[in-house]
C-alpha cells in the first residue's frame, strides 16, 4: 500500500531539487567565509578588469587631447588619481559583493535547513517501514 505521508515528502524534496535547489544546494556546501571569500576573489579580478577596460575607453576617447598635452601634464599626479580611483571602484563593489553574497549565502541555509528537515521526515518514514517488514517477512517463513 502507498504511504502518501512519503510520496507527499518525496515530491516536495523532489520540486525543491528542481527549482530552488539547483542554487542552494551548492551554495549550502560552503563554509560562510569560504563562500564570500571565493566571490570576492572573483569580484577583485573582474572589477579590475572592468576598470581597466573603463580606463581604457575614457583614454581612447580623449586620445587627441591626451597626446597633444602628454607634456604638460603632471603625471604623478594622473597616476594618483587613477589609483584612487581604482582603489574607491574596489572598495565599493567588494562591499556590496560581500552584502550580495551575504545574504545570498543565508537565504540558501535557511532554505536548506528545510529540505534537510524533510529528508530526516523521509528517513524516519524508511525506518518504520523497515521495522515493520521483518516482522511480516518473520511471520510468513513460520
Amino acid at each position: 500500500m502507498i504511504n502518501e505521508e512519503k510520496v507527499k515528502v518525496m515530491t516536495r524534496l523532489a520540486m525543491y531539487e528542481q527549482h530552488e535547489g539547483k542554487t542552494h544546494l551548492p551554495v549550502s556546501r560552503y563554509y560562510r567565509s569560504d563562500y564570500i571569500g571565493l566571490a570576492l576573489i572573483k569580484n577583485f579580478f573582474l572589477a579590475s578588469i572592468g576598470y581597466i577596460m573603463a580606463l581604457a575607453a575614457v583614454a581612447s576617447f580623449f586620445i587627441d587631447f591626451l597626446m597633444e598635452n602628454i607634456h604638460k601634464m603632471d603625471l604623478i599626479l594622473l597616476g594618483s588619481y587613477v589609483l584612487i580611483g581604482y582603489i574607491a571602484v574596489l572598495v565599493i563593489y567588494s562591499i556590496l559583493t560581500y552584502v550580495q553574497y551575504s545574504v545570498r549565502y543565508s537565504r540558501a541555509k535557511k532554505s536548506v535547513r528545510q529540505y534537510y528537515m524533510d529528508l530526516t521526515r523521509l528517513e524516519k518514514i524508511y525506518d518504520r517501514e523497515g521495522k515493520k517488514a521483518p516482522a511480516r517477512a518473520n511471520s510468513r517463513r513460520v
